[in-house]
């Protein structure tokens, strides 16, 4: 049995600043890496547009205060307002950190790091390396993993989070390579596993994104939170769904509909293009519904032509690329086809703000902790703002290493039966080799995918709803059914296929569930048929629990605490732009 103080599953920005914080702490304690990719490989080295700081470098009126307001806004006040203190309080000094660290970040010519504006944020706060800031951030942080020695299981797949009298033991694991399964046992475990964009047909997530932490946190018997709000980016490459950064847009690109309009100004007079994602990815959306895409079609332009070659090449050089890798199309003298694509999920696996996670009764779990995407503080609330995501994984990566460490000092390695896992696993390994039925996987997956973008998407009712959750259940009954034919132990990825569907269907369910539950209009979550906000019923954080019988859904309240010291600024009011 391997063992380790430590263990952390998932090599990105959060699992990364997290092993950073536990090596620069203590470097006595045993910490390791678990991830199915390599950790440069992860999904956070895609983020391009930024990390927000009130650093006053270009905006010497900004605050934390402000950052926060504008987060808690951003959020439709569904925030847990302690968390978004911690986490825009750190903000500088995190940036800071990093730039210690060596982040390449774009600079002011006196040589201060550079500040653009993003969506739904007062000031120009969003530090950035171009338009490939998590490259940047991540490559560094690798870096130093290597620096402090910190090993890491690359290409390894969690099959089980053990979880025994109430608190967190270890893992079981699956080499990819070779097919070889092993057991962990931990003092505690951190799960930074990102998140589901899969679920759906077009996501600018990577193909890693699958929602396992998620999956496996639920499968434990520990509830996901928010699991409705699906951020849907306003501007993912048409056809193929990666993202073109907000930074396009906070370099002063123009949204154009069919007609040739800026059509923005109808729908966020003020913020215009810069509105949140949330109130642009519908205002693209409903363009296109009522025959405003470029000719009639599925998709509206984003046009930088004004803005001269000179300045697209400097500042968003990764969009110019990715237009021309992926269509041919140079963004210099042509506007680019664009429309809503699935980019982050704003629920997850439910903390406090030392990371910790939360159980049923909001009690911590003994040994267990997550943070970035998979984790839900809750920061983002209804609806996340740009350039927050990556301020997150860094404040509570670092919060939860910092935590980490504190917990584990007094604790000793729990016991865990590693036959009985063994024997589990490959048991489960055994069943999904034996099945031989008629179904291919790609065939479940594309019907599932299809299934939640038809039913769960950017507006939803209670009909298609329950429409698709029947549809989501005979699927799920054809998981049985699926045929693998590679029987090898070399890299065999149908089995990795077959396990991230998994993961996947039960993602899935819960947002539909989670969905149908919220009677109102929230941020991210758009029903058609409860098209207000409901403050008074449903200014609560929504519990999804796997269990036999189904999803069941709870609710917990909301965090309160800035709107008590300052009611004038953070009671919930109308979101206006």
């Amino acid at each position: 049995m391997i063992e380790h103080d430590i263990v952390i599953v998932g090599g990105g920005l959060a699992g990364s600043r997290a092993a950073v914080e536990i090596a620069r702490t203590d470097p006595r304690l045993k910490v390791a890496i678990v991830s199915k990719v390599h950790p440069i490989r992860s999904h956070s080295v895609a983020a391009q547009g930024g990390i927000a700081a009130a650093l006053q470098n270009v905006d010497p009126n900004d605050d934390w205060l402000t950052h926060a307001f504008d987060t808690v806004k951003g959020s439709d006040y569904l925030a847990d307002q302690n968390a978004v203190e911690v986490l825009t309080k750190q903000a500088p000094s995190v940036i800071i950190d990093l730039e210690h660290m060596g982040v390449l970040f774009s600079r002011l010519p006196d040589g201060r790091i550079a500040q653009r504006p993003f969506g739904g944020h007062t000031n120009r706060r969003t530090c950035y390396a171009a338009d490939k800031t998590g490259h940047a951030m991540l490559h560094e942080l690798v870096s130093r993993l290597f620096q402090y020695k910190v090993p890491i299981y690359e290409e390894w797949y969690v099959l089980k989070l053990i979880v025994e009298e109430g608190e967190a033991r270890g893992l079981v694991i699956y080499h990819i390579p070779t097919a070889r399964i092993e057991v962990i046992r931990a003092k505690a475990i951190l799960f930074s596993t990102g998140g589901y964009g899969r679920a759906y047909n077009t996501t600018s997530n990577d193909y890693a994104s699958t929602g396992d932490g998620l999956c496996l946190a639920a499968m434990a018997g520990m509830p996901l939170q928010d699991m409705e709000f699906v951020q849907f980016h306003p501007t993912g490459l048409y056809p193929v769904g990666v993202l073109i950064s907000e930074a396009v847009r906070g370099e002063g690109a123009y949204l154009v509909n069919g007609e040739g309009e800026r059509f923005m100004e109808h729908y966020a007079p003020s913020k215009l293009e810069l509105a949140p994602r949330d109130i642009t990815s519908r205002a693209i959306d409903t363009e296109i519904r009522f025959g405003r895409g470029i000719q009639g079609g599925r998709y509206i332009h984003l046009d930088v032509r004004h803005l001269g070659k000179q300045r697209i090449m400097e500042r968003i050089p990764f969009a110019h690329d990715e237009a021309v890798r992926h269509l041919g199309i140079d963004i210099v003298y042509e506007p680019m086809p664009v429309r809503p694509t699935v980019h982050y999920s704003m629920g997850g696996i439910p903390t406090n703000v030392d990371c910790q996670v939360l159980s049923a009764h909001n009690q911590t779990v003994p040994g267990f902790f997550a943070a970035g995407e998979a984790a839900c503080a809750s920061v983002h609330g209804a609806n996340r703002l740009g350039s927050n995501s990556l301020l997150e994984c860094v404040v509570f990566g670092q919060r939860a290493g910092a935590s980490l460490v504190r917990h584990v000092q007094d604790r000793k390695l729990p016991s865990v039966n590693e036959q009985h896992y063994l024997d589990e696993a490959k048991g489960l390994l055994a069943g999904l080799l034996d099945q031989s039925g008629p179904l291919r996987i790609d065939q479940l997956r594309r019907g599932f995918q299809d299934t939640l973008t038809d039913h769960c998407s950017l507006f939803r009712e209670e009909a298609t709803l329950k429409a698709g959750l029947e549809q989501i259940a005979n699927l799920k009954a054809k998981y049985s059914q699926i045929r693998l034919d590679d029987r090898g132990t070399c890299y065999n990825t149908e089995i990795i296929e077959a396990l991230e569907l998994r993961s996947l269907i039960a993602v899935g369910e819960m947002i539909a569930t989670s969905a149908l539950a919220r009677e109102e209009s929230r941020g991210a979550h758009s029903r058609t048929d409860f098209p207000d906000r409901n403050d008074e019923k449903f200014l609560k954080h929504t519990l999804a629990y796997q269990t036999p019988e189904g999803v069941r859904i709870d609710y917990r309240p909301v965090d309160l605490s800035l709107q008590a010291r300052d009611p004038e600024r953070f009671t919930p009011q109308a979101r206006k732009y």
